[in-house]
């Protein structure tokens, strides 16, 4: 598959889990994909490896998102370097803000630190990412914003990655209105609970807490990195371009009724 040939995709945290996928993935389509990574350099070599063994092609780069202050205008320094050396130009066609804190905790526990932790990484860095490449992003391009349904379906024990989760949402339908005239859509995919390493690693205490994540599903199950991957590559082809301001659930229909 192709659809994607010619493209220039950022997928930022795609070192492991949904970002790794959807790096892969794009990549699969025919992107040249820039992988970043906040801390492990190994997953995201890792990633890349995937991508040049499935025929596909992508750089990496680093930056620290809880400081985006300091690494975003780094980060797209580095990423216009090697643009410029690989496609003779800098432009971006699809923007991926998957990067995100997860931070546990109820009203009565969150600390001060943990609540700047889950804003600065799931809606500060997105803004000031979006806004270094919106110069950079083509007519027509996409974003796509990575939330959580937790946005949507209440969970006390997230409350401040929640909140953020929901102002990246507010950000994604803002940026459409005002990024229409440019043909740029902008989306956000909102997964549930997802099968990745992370996931599975916190839940290993627990042997009932994937099973009750499952139940709570129309489809009885949890997602894939994969299936999550496939909704943001539809999102990021041209067969979405009648799609904008949209949130996407992903949940497999988590808590329908």
């Amino acid at each position: 598959m192709s659809r994607l040939a010619g493209k220039v995709a950022l997928v930022t945290g795609a070192s492991r889990g949904i970002g790794r996928a959807i790096a892969c993935r794009l990549a699969a389509d025919g992107a040249f994909v820039v992988i970043h990574y906040g801390k492990s350099e190994e997953g995201a070599r890792e990633t890349l490896a995937m991508i040049e063994a499935e025929g596909g092609s992508g750089c990496i780069v680093q930056a620290d998102l809880g400081k985006p202050a300091q690494s975003v205008i780094p980060m797209f320094e580095a990423i216009d370097g090697e643009l410029m050396g690989r496609q003779s130009g800098k432009d971006l066609d699809i923007l991926v803000n998957n990067a995100g804190q997860m931070v546990i905790g109820t009203i009565e526990t969150i600390t001060e630190a943990q609540f700047d932790d889950a804003f600065t990484v799931d809606v500060k860095a997105p803004f000031f990412i979006t806004q270094a490449a919106l110069a950079r992003l083509r007519d027509g391009g996409r974003i796509i914003n990575i939330s959580s349904g937790t946005a949507r379906v209440v969970n006390p024990g997230v409350i401040a990655y929640a909140m953020a989760k929901g102002g990246l949402e507010v950000f994604s339908k803002t940026l459409a209105l005002h990024l229409g005239q440019r043909q740029i859509t902008v989306n956000t995919v909102a997964p549930g609970p997802t099968g990745t390493e992370e996931f599975l690693r916190m839940s290993a205490g627990d042997p009932g807490f994937v099973k009750q994540a499952a139940a709570q599903s129309a489809l009885g199950r949890i997602g894939t990195p994969e299936e999550i991957a496939d909704i943001v590559a539809f999102v990021a082809s041209g067969e979405s371009s009648w799609i904008t301001g949209q949130v996407i659930d992903a949940t497999g229909g988590t808590f329908l009724g």
